[in-house]
């Protein structure tokens, strides 16, 4: 049996995910960040893309996380989002009829922070979405 830690994503509006976990990736303010257990403790913040939760050598689950809090001990890996969304439930079409626009608004005006913000969430929904798939992809799905 794998080793594995327990793992909590929530958001401010509910809790996604709890159960354990092989592995947990999530997108770091410094880079993406892998955690087994047994990870020495630490605490980084979150930019918008994905946390990923391996919870067997056949399941992944994959979130989009808008911002927020990683906190890692050696038994838990906890998830504190403002906003988060399991990669499943995202509207493709939506996310890029949305990216389509920041991008349009940030040739408009480069300088606004907003569409910047905007087009990188967006950016990170549809990198999540595309994990999500290529995920479902390598299980024969």
């Amino acid at each position: 049996m794998a080793l594995t830690v327990h793992v909590d994503v929530v958001s401010a509006e509910k809790e996604l995910f709890s159960g354990l976990a092989q592995l947990v990736v999530a997108t770091a303010e410094l880079g993406e960040v892998g955690i087994l257990p047994g990870h020495s403790p630490f605490l980084a913040r979150l930019k918008p893309g994905q946390v990923r939760i391996q919870i067997s050598d056949t399941e992944t689950q994959v979130f989009y996380v808008s911002s927020g809090l990683l906190e890692v001990q050696p038994h838990i890996v906890t998830v504190l989002a403002e906003y988060a969304e399991n990669a499943a439930n995202l509207d493709e079409a939506a996310v890029i009829r949305t990216r389509e626009a920041a991008l349009q608004a940030w040739r408009n005006c480069l300088v606004d922070r907003e569409c910047a913000r905007t087009l990188a969430q967006a950016t990170a929904q549809l990198q999540a979405i595309d994990r999500l798939r290529r995920a479902g992809s390598k299980l024969g799905k």
